[in-house]
């Protein structure tokens, strides 16, 4: 048993997955140029309140929620290569379109239709990466998460200086980000057009088979993992609505608050010992990392409460979020993938979409909170907020020891990391 498990440690990863990765990684520098200023756009440039801030991130929260049901829904029919590079296809054209949106309500729109359209591609990616690589898709995941992540360190670290700039220059940079994706997986998936694994055809059979309505009724399969990411993601909404302005209020270059995403990323990149260590020893299952996660989350946030008057306590919490997002952020597809398997794009786009519900919440509350009684009272919510993603996660794990048909402890491609 431990022989075969060193060997999935030290079995390389498919060559063509690399590839992938780096498409991947390109696209998120893209991505991370425009979201960590949001904020700070709609109160400098459009010139309205931390409220109004507030709203436009709950349209993008709703299209988000929207778009990754939507997404999962449409995987089985359409298959991955028509959904996922139509959707980035899309997503370019519409991420140019913020350029010329220099009213209110046009920035909404635009952003709106900028998050509904990346979010049908986050359950097909997904799906994609579980079918395609199935032997090796726990490990890739975090592989993926990394990858991603050290682009939001290079894309957040640019978006300062270029915000500084023209906020239109980073749109276009996003733009060209997302199409060059596009293209890349324009090519890298034509060579499944003549020979499509055949269980992937299965498995798009199965799915198609079974309704809608009969997949929500095990919910044991997403429920509780999306409710407790729904907590987790208002928790995590304390950046960009109450951190973010506070910086802002307190007369920070917009740098100051890029650079608390670049430390985000430069921990995912070297903190991998670390959790490698963490999931060995302290959390052997999948759905006892999700409740560590939750408990590091609420523990930044306790001391960002106490501590949030300097800027490197900022950092230090900023550092044990990460760990906390470490954790939890490649275990749920994986946990997902390993339990669904043939439905996991339908039931990862119906977690992902109760997962949003915390981002759709957050910006509105923290943004009214901010404008009424500033930090302390967002980072109350948010360590509560965590304490009750610790209960959700917990009644996961007790579901988990209950269903023995469930592969939740299959974990021995990501204990190793």
């Amino acid at each position: 048993m431990n022989r075969s498990r060193n060997l999935t440690h030290t079995q390389p990863l498919p060559k063509e997955s690399y590839a992938f990765i780096l498409a991947s990684l390109v696209n998120s520098i893209g991505s991370a140029l425009i979201w960590p200023l949001t904020t700070i756009y709609v109160h400098n440039v459009l010139h309205r309140n931390y409220a109004d801030a507030g709203i436009a991130l709950f349209f993008q929260s709703l299209a988000t929620i929207v778009g990754q049901v939507m997404g999962g829904a449409l995987y089985a029919r359409l298959g991955p290569r028509k959904l996922i590079i139509g959707s980035l296809v899309l997503t370019g054209c519409a991420q140019w379109s913020l350029i010329f949106a220099r009213t209110w309500p046009t920035y909404v729109c635009a952003m709106t239709v900028n998050a509904f359209l990346i979010a049908i591609t986050m359950p097909a990616v997904s799906g994609f990466v579980g079918q395609r690589w199935r032997a090796v898709s726990t490990r890739l995941f975090n592989v993926m998460y990394v990858s991603n992540n050290v682009g939001v360190a290079i894309g957040t670290t640019l978006a300062g200086i270029l915000a500084s700039i023209s906020f239109s220059f980073t749109f276009l940079i996003n733009g060209i980000s997302t199409l060059i994706f596009a293209g890349f997986l324009t090519i890298f998936m034509r060579r499944f057009s003549t020979d499509e694994l055949e269980d992937w055809q299965a498995g798009f059979g199965t799915a198609r088979q079974e309704s809608p309505k009969l997949l929500l009724t095990r919910y044991q399969l997403y429920a509780f993992v999306g409710i407790g990411y729904m907590l987790l993601n208002l928790a995590t909404s304390a950046w960009n609505s109450g951190v973010a302005p506070y910086l802002n209020q307190a007369g920070q270059p917009p740098a100051s608050y890029s650079l608390l995403w670049t430390v985000n990323g430069i921990v995912i990149l070297v903190g991998q010992p670390m959790t490698a260590f963490i999931n060995r020893r302290l959390t052997p299952s999948l759905p006892s990392r999700l409740t560590a996660s939750a408990v590091l989350y609420g523990c930044a946030y306790a001391i960002m409460w106490t501590t949030h008057a300097t800027y490197a306590f900022l950092i230090v919490g900023m550092v044990v979020a990460t760990l906390g997002e470490m954790l939890i952020a490649p275990t749920v597809p994986a946990l997902i993938t390993a339990t669904a398997r043939q439905h996991a794009a339908f039931y990862l786009g119906v977690s992902g979409g109760i997962a949003s519900v915390g981002r759709l919440i957050g910006p509105v509350l923290f943004g009214t909170l901010f404008d009424h009684a500033g930090l302390p009272p967002i980072l109350w919510v948010a360590i509560g907020a965590c304490a009750g993603a610790v209960m959700a996660f917990i009644v996961q794990q007790r579901l988990a020891q209950e269903a023995p048909h469930a592969s939740y402890e299959r974990t021995d491609e990501m204990s190793g990391l």
